[in-house]
């Protein structure tokens, strides 16, 4: 794992130029460009919104924020689950003709979807200012460390997913599907407190969940996120993230073969 890391390292320059790239190429070609970044966001905080504050009304106070805390977040975790499960295969010319560490490819994208991810939790911030709502300076600060559990976590996936689909070509559309009913059994359009008491424990095993809990906490609930299930989720995300190096370093073996 140490020579892996440090391997990683020497590819520092090439990881930076590929999550450049990334980030210039996701909407190159569309009119709107980068700002597809904040649209889609909205768009589908537009929806929710609507649904769950007129047509089936949750009775939340300010669900617009309550939902967009949560939004932001797992858009950068699902995108994992699909786009991220086609990393290799998109990259196959790339993986026959040079060498480099393989795992260069899934840690690019990871980091170019969190700076994705960054980039839209500025219309969250615009949205607390504009609406008067303020923020809590003490809790803010735990952004910080939830952010990076869940990057463990997304890296640990797309290691995982992009290296099985090399192999296994479904499994991009087995993830769409998992993708959609994960954000169901995780806290994204309604509240923990909808979750029957008896069953919490069990519901929070799924990492997503006290992840996401923890970014409403701060900037909805503007409270203290709790450190015990901020824990629970660390090591979880850590054993999915070494899971993810163990299948990927056995898994690209036969790349060049299978694609």
């Amino acid at each position: 794992m140490r020579n892996k890391l440090r391997e990683l390292y020497q590819y520092r320059e090439m990881i930076a130029s590929l999550v450049r790239k990334d980030l210039k190429g996701r909407y190159k070609g569309s009119v709107l460009g980068f700002l597809w970044t904040f649209i889609n966001p909205l768009l589908q905080l537009l929806v929710y919104t609507i649904v769950f504050s007129v047509i089936l009304k949750s009775g939340i106070p300010n669900y617009y924020l309550h939902l967009f805390v949560a939004l932001v977040p797992w858009i950068f975790f699902a995108s994992s689950l699909g786009t991220g499960s086609k990393l290799i295969l998109d990259q196959k010319n790339m993986i026959k003709k040079i060498y480099f560490p393989r795992e260069v490819l899934p840690l690019a994208y990871t980091v170019s979807s969190f700076c994705n991810m960054l980039f839209s939790f500025v219309i969250v911030f615009i949205v607390i200012a504009v609406m008067g709502l303020g923020v809590n300076w003490l809790a803010l600060p735990w952004l910080i460390p939830v952010m990076l559990i869940q990057f463990i976590l997304v890296l640990g996936m797309n290691l995982i997913t992009s290296s099985v689909t090399v192999y296994v070509r479904d499994m991009e559309h087995i993830m769409s599907v998992c993708s959609m009913a994960w954000m169901y059994l995780s806290p994204v359009v309604y509240g923990i407190n909808y979750i029957p008491e008896h069953m919490q424990k069990l519901y929070l095993l799924n990492p997503m969940s006290p992840i996401l809990l923890s970014y409403r906490d701060i900037l909805y609930y503007q409270r203290m996120p709790n450190p015990l299930q901020l824990r629970n989720a660390l090591l979880i995300s850590i054993i999915v993230l070494c899971i993810g190096f163990f299948t990927f370093h056995q898994l690209q073996k036969r790349f060049a073969e299978e694609l």
